[in-house]
């Protein structure tokens, strides 16, 4: 070969090897310098509720559900909940139950701190029980019932035992209630526990700390003793409006990013916001027309054919389609389907006017007046429907009294308040019925609410009195295998689903709205609306653009 050929081909091998290092040299560039947004913290959440809050107070905020979205971010029980109801550590590391299932032993955290600094301690769970037992205590009786028969001992500084009085399977769901500082309650006489200013300047050891309180607004900023992940956001900012329907338009205005809970009349304006997001969950419990079994104005739903075609006479798929914007599902039973006790062959009531006019027949009632409504001895079948006066329960109430019409049933719709209903009317169980929703977070136990010593000082307000349903129910809550309490559950739900002592309609689905810009949000099932706060850690607004090799050598969030 000649020289010049040499030449020739030792010049192409360089520009062939500059090009391989130029084409490596772009594609280190490009990677190491490709760029990609993350969150970064800062940013304030604004969210509207419905309503104002009256007391930031776990042992006082059952009633009111700005209260008590407040306190899922502020304060902590010994345990709580994770999405399907089961009881997890929460300020308690560990706990353990005796052979003979009375006492119970807490071993509590040792890191950590109230909002001011203060640490936390058994003595802060001995004042928590001790208000709860207190005579004077103002809140719901329901509430401190069981505790006032718990003995509550401190073992040491960091040990707590509780010891029963029999066995309560259940037991656990009541360590979930907020604790209270001891070091700044116990100067509160309990006696006047509802009218401190401390409940306007709550200090507790949740993920939260309340900054700044005003009748338009209440500010949160992260917990600087909080010993989980820190949240992103800066602050969160609940604003209060009147109702529901305020809330949209708010939103609209820009005056917040997220809605507390969209109501079924304002579903259909929701889903057409282009900055709006909608997530939703079911929420535990049930939806329930409360009979008064012993109600004097009402002496016919003590039998069983009347209760059974007043169930039929419901098409309660209709009612969800219709009214609730399909915010629902039918309801069978009285535990809730994602529990480990649900009974999924239980008997159903589908919807058949031709078995509720036979029912009411066979019950003797008849309209002998042709005035549309039936009666029996010269006594109409009428009666007062109660309900919440808040959107959607009275379209609810109507479609109802609408429905029972077509069968000769007159019910007459009555909205009020939500604390008269429950003090004027469920409380003293002076009523006829009650369209009622029922949060049944946890363990299915329906002791509460369906056992006959509940009736006089109890949830029994229906007045159900069953002895077979009583035996299934002591037996089930006084042994801790699940596989023996769902054998009796299922035989419960079973006699429950024949006797029909109220009127199950649907278990609710919670529907939550958030600004497009408010990255990260997700919700599973809820134990109550507040939950929709479970991942707030993970919220964010603010971002930063970052190339991959920053994220390669970025240490990841505390």
């Amino acid at each position: 070969m000649s020289p010049l050929g040499r030449y020739v081909r030792w010049q192409v091998l360089i520009a062939f090897l500059g090009l391989i290092l130029l084409v490596g040299l772009l594609g280190y560039a490009a990677y190491d310098f490709t760029s990609e947004v993350i969150p970064s913290p800062g940013g304030t959440y604004v969210e509207g509720l419905a309503g104002a809050p009256q007391a930031i107070n776990p042992l006082l905020c059952q009633l009111n559900d700005a209260d008590r979205d407040l306190c899922r971010l502020v304060f902590e029980g010994l345990t709580g909940f994770d999405e399907r109801g089961n009881v997890i550590p929460r300020l308690a590391e560990k706990w353990e139950i005796s052979p003979d299932g009375l006492t119970y032993t807490f071993y509590l955290r040792k890191d950590v701190r109230w909002h001011d600094g203060a640490p936390f301690d058994a003595d802060d769970v001995l004042y928590t029980i001790g208000a709860l037992q207190d005579p004077a205590y103002p809140g719901l009786p329901d509430l401190a019932n069981l505790w006032r028969s718990v003995k509550v001992e401190k073992l040491d500084p960091y040990t707590i035992r509780f010891t029963l009085a029999e066995p309560f399977a259940p037991f656990l769901d009541y360590t979930t209630l907020g604790l209270l500082p001891a070091h700044l309650w116990a100067k509160v006489p309990v006696s006047l526990l509802a009218e401190s200013q401390l409940n306007a300047q709550p200090i507790g050891t949740g993920p939260f700390r309340v900054t700044e309180v005003s009748a338009e607004k209440v500010r949160l900023e992260p917990n600087p003793y909080w010993r989980g992940r820190a949240p992103y956001l800066a602050a969160v900012e609940f604003r209060f409006f009147p109702d529901y329907h305020s809330l949209l338009t708010a939103f609209e205005k820009g005056l917040i990013d997220g809605l507390g809970h969209i109501v079924p009349d304002d579903m259909a304006a929701a889903a057409r916001s282009p900055d709006l997001t909608l997530y939703s969950a079911p929420l535990a419990g049930y939806t329930m027309v409360l009979l008064n079994l012993n109600s004097p104005n009402a002496p016919f739903f003590q039998d069983k054919r009347v209760r059974q075609a007043l169930l039929y006479a419901l098409d309660r798929q209709r009612l969800i389609d219709t009214v609730l914007a399909g915010q629902g599902i039918v309801a069978h039973s009285p535990i809730l389907p994602e529990t480990w006790a649900y009974d999924d062959q239980v008997p159903r009531y589908a919807y058949d006017l031709a078995r509720a006019n036979a029912l009411l027949d066979e019950a003797g009632w008849k309209d002998t007046d042709g005035d549309g409504i039936r009666d029996r001895n010269g006594k109409p079948l009428e009666f007062i429907l109660l309900s919440n006066d808040l959107p959607p329960n009275p379209a609810e109430a109507e479609f109802i009294a609408q429905a029972w019409a077509q069968v000769g049933v007159q019910a007459v719709p009555q909205p009020v308040s939500f604390a008269g209903l429950v003090s004027d009317f469920l409380v003293p169980r002076n009523f006829d019925a009650i369209l009622l929703h029922w949060e049944l977070p946890g363990d299915p136990d329906p002791y509460p609410l369906w056992h006959s010593t509940q009736i006089k000082n109890g949830q029994n307000y229906a007045g159900w009195n069953f002895r077979a349903a009583d035996e299934v129910i002591e037996q089930a809550r006084e042994i801790n295998d699940p596989a023996q309490r769902r054998e009796l559950y299922v035989r419960f739900q079973r006699i429950f689903a024949e006797e029909v002592p109220s009127l199950l309609l649907y278990h609710p689905v919670y529907t939550y709205g958030v600004r497009k810009e408010v990255k990260g949000v997700q919700i599973g099932p809820l134990n109550e609306p507040g939950d929709r706060f479970r991942t707030i850690a993970d919220w964010y607004i603010v971002t930063q653009r970052i190339t991959r090799r920053q994220r390669v050598s970025r240490p990841t969030r505390p």
